[in-house]
């Protein structure tokens, strides 16, 4: 429980925390976000950490000359693009034994087996889109490597959804971050940015569902 109310803490206030964190480390904050982000999509245990929210604000950040937009770019794009071939390698490796296993530690296996569903609809073009929504983004190269998609393919898509999602987000936040409307209502922009992302996930889900119902009825 102390680690939901510290994620959602730092979620709700990463313009203060980032804010410190600039002040007090400077270039090492790049260092930082590196670490955030590719724990965020490398690591399969770790998909609470923030990802569409930090990049808005770190462009916010940009946008008045804290950070420079063009190396948290970059920084960005590697960290995405590292953290997914990570995944991706630990699901080709070790993934299709999680199936066989009832219950995982650390790890909710229902969000496998959604990241699954979608990648069995999707294809090659969930990595992309899924680079847009929270959790499954986390899980869906994990997914990849466990369906045995080919590192060219893979990487391809990979790179394409890295560079879309950090210049996307990014560049929202540098150019809208820091308006007067924004700056005061910072923590409903946030929230406003995380209910856009899981939107293709809940249309999906309510697809799914009436699809049960008419089958059952």
């Amino acid at each position: 429980m102390n680690w939901i109310n510290w994620g959602m803490n730092v979620l709700f206030h990463l313009d203060q925390y980032l804010s410190v964190i600039i002040q007090h480390y400077g270039t090492g904050t790049y260092l930082l976000l590196f670490l955030i982000i590719f724990g965020e999509t490398g690591l399969v245990v770790t998909p609470f950490l923030p990802g569409d929210s930090l990049l808005f604000a770190a462009g916010a950040f940009a946008a008045i000359g804290s950070l420079d937009i063009k190396l948290l770019f970059l920084v960005v794009t590697i960290a995405a693009v590292l953290g997914d071939t990570v995944n991706y390698t630990i699901g080709k490796s070790i993934g299709h034994k999680i199936y066989t296993i009832e219950k995982v530690k650390f790890i909710k296996k229902e969000h496998l087996l959604k990241a699954r569903a979608f990648y069995e609809k999707y294809g090659a073009m969930t990595i992309i889109i899924a680079r847009f929504i929270p959790v499954i983004r986390t899980f869906a190269p994990f997914v990849a490597g466990i369906g045995e998609m080919s590192y060219t393919k893979f990487i391809t898509y990979n790179i394409v959804g890295a560079v879309s999602w950090a210049a996307l987000v990014t560049l929202m936040g540098f150019y809208f971050g820091n308006l007067p409307v924004v700056k005061n209502n910072f923590a409903l922009v946030i929230l406003a940015i995380i209910f856009i992302s899981i939107m293709p996930a809940l249309f999906e889900l309510t697809k799914q569902k009436l699809k049960m119902a008419e089958e059952k009825a």
